[in-house]
């Protein structure tokens, strides 16, 4: 039975007076063909200080998300190993240690060290996938990631990853302005904040991409043809 097209993360915030304005955003959601994971930012310094609430994580270790990405670990690795079993390409982003004070947003940033910018191991990519180093907010802006899709044959993305409000977003609107059908992945998408989580999920989904719970992805994944 196809779930209602509301019955995602935000329910608890957004209003029935919302959700009529929002209306004709509602259709049907899907993985496209041709589909491409672009996993944004999952980098080590997503993950300091441990599975911690992020206010407290964030006093020692500016810029962690603390629970909230440990909690998208395990929806993401499946996410992958569903993905890697049918050779649909994952491909990563990431970005150098501000050494020339171009940053993804305004926030203030201590000392980086390129450590921190490494792809956290339990999601690390296997060899031959490709990583995107980036120095704005979208994967697309300044680097070859669209010549690469092209290459591959992507119509379709499926995008997890850090932070909803940020990256994600930007990542997203541009590969919707390219022309690619989006879906986000809920489970495997986080931020430092729930509130902001929420309303961003809430307006990429009825603007830019179908938000998907990952059991919905995993079961389209697992219908396609094994790799040979």
């Amino acid at each position: 039975m196809a779930r209602d097209f509301e019955d995602h993360c935000w329910k608890d915030i957004v209003n029935p007076e919302i959700l009529e304005i929002y209306e004709p955003y509602i259709r049907e959601t899907f993985v496209g063909p041709k589909p491409a994971i672009i996993a944004i930012d999952l980098y080590n310094k997503a993950y300091e200080g441990g599975c911690k609430p992020v206010i407290e994580v964030n006093r020692t270790h500016p810029g962690s998300c603390g629970e909230n990405a440990w909690n998208a670990i395990a929806p993401t690795q499946a996410l992958f190993a569903a993905a890697r079993a049918v050779g649909v390409p994952v491909i990563y982003s990431t970005r150098h240690a501000d050494t020339a004070g171009v940053k993804s947003t305004n926030r203030s940033m201590r000392d980086e060290n390129e450590d921190q910018y490494g792809i956290y191991e339990a999601l690390a990519p296997k060899p031959g996938e490709l990583v995107i180093y980036k120095e704005r907010a979208s994967a697309f802006f300044g680097t070859p990631l669209i010549a690469h899709l092209r290459r591959l044959g992507v119509e379709s993305l499926i995008i997890c990853g850090e932070s909803t409000s940020g990256c994600v977003r930007a990542s997203t609107v541009d590969a919707y302005s390219y022309g690619f059908h989006n879906v986000l992945v809920e489970e495997c998408t986080y931020d430092r904040s729930m509130l902001s989580h929420k309303v961003n999920l809430f307006d990429l989904h009825h603007k830019y991409a179908d938000v998907m719970h990952v059991e919905d992805v995993l079961a389209h994944l697992g219908k396609m043809p094994a790799k040979g």
